[in-house]
């Protein structure tokens, strides 16, 4: 029986998202917890982690196999957990929270996956244009709620965010130096959600895995996985698992995979698999917008946290390793 080792510190709770809804889950030895920020490779390592736990490249619907627990905008909390409990497999479950808002346990495993903040946010730009009429509603009521409940007054819709991909890098620009200029708002930001797992990185049941290290090397990566799960995959197995985890597979099977993003996106799992690239923000910021982006990092990142963000763990070594 899993022993707690560590109660959330915090409640989320965010027009998507409530952290609360942890609080009745009863884990298992063993379960598996994915927890990124958005953008940053949560459906790509739930495929490979499926794909490790069952020992096989078939295709699945993990997405309704892996629930997002801390979700209030898809299924009720009810449905989730008795999801979850009719499962006899290890059990794999997907978070949005800081690592300081979820509980932590002795015999669960945690995997948390890093990405370059220009990256996960041109991302996020693809998944916000996409957004179904009903998501986008259900979202939006949601956000009125909790305006009222913290006291606040409902506001109105939402400027349409710019198009073009420099412009709505650069409104980011703004947003992240307005936090960093505001007492405890940078705790909101990409690099206050990132430094909650940084902080806890030696912890000897959380992995810290980088997307440009899964895109460079895949194989080597889903063998790191599979050791830290103690999950003994066969060498012989591996590259058909390593074949099935490409973005290029996973995008062609997306509608099978993820058949319930068919009622939230408007191209459903087309949409959501983008493009899985690194670097693509270099097609479009100036030199002098990137030196911007440099100085916010800076201050509301640590150097060794910065260089892992950015680079991943082959070119800017363990993170277990970095002295901050």
């Amino acid at each position: 029986m899993p022993e707690l080792k560590r109660a959330p510190a915090r409640v989320v709770h965010s027009p998507a998202t409530d952290s609360r809804r942890w609080d009745a889950f009863r884990p298992r030895d063993g379960d598996i917890v994915i927890a990124t920020f958005p953008k940053c490779g949560t459906t790509w390592t739930q495929r490979i982690v499926d794909m490790l736990v069952f020992q096989s490249p078939d295709v699945r619907p993990f997405g309704e196999i892996s629930p997002w627990l801390d979700s209030t905008i898809f299924n009720p909390l009810e449905q989730d957990l008795a999801t979850l409990e009719a499962q006899s497999h290890r059990r794999y479950i997907k978070s949005h929270l800081p690592f300081d808002a979820l509980p932590v346990w002795d015999t669960v495993k945690y995997i948390h996956v890093g990405r370059d903040g220009r990256d996960a946010r041109l991302s996020w730009q693809n998944h916000e244009q996409g957004f179904s009429a009903e998501i986008g509603a259900r979202i939006a009521v949601q956000a009125m709620a909790l305006a009222a409940e913290q006291g606040g007054a409902p506001g109105g819709p939402r400027p349409a965010p710019p198009e073009e991909p420099r412009a709505y890098l650069l409104q980011w620009f703004d947003e992240l130096e307005a936090a960093l200029g505001a007492p405890g708002e940078v705790d909101s930001t990409i690099f206050g959600f990132e430094a909650t797992y940084w902080r806890e990185r030696r912890r000897p049941n959380l992995l810290l895995v980088h997307y440009n290290d899964l895109k460079d090397d895949l194989a080597g990566e889903m063998r790191r996985i599979s050791e830290f799960l103690a999950i003994d995959t066969p060498e012989t197995l591996m590259p058909t698992l390593v074949e099935a985890a490409r973005f290029e597979t996973m995008k062609k099977e997306g509608d099978a995979l993820l058949p319930n993003l068919r009622e939230a996106f408007d191209r459903g799992a087309d949409r959501f698999l983008n493009q899985g690239r690194s670097g693509r923000w270099r097609e479009y910021l100036l030199p002098d917008d990137v030196a911007r982006y440099e100085a916010i990092v800076r201050r509301a990142a640590s150097p060794g946290l910065a260089r892992w963000l950015e680079s991943g763990r082959h070119a800017a070594g363990e993170p277990g390793s970095s002295p901050d």
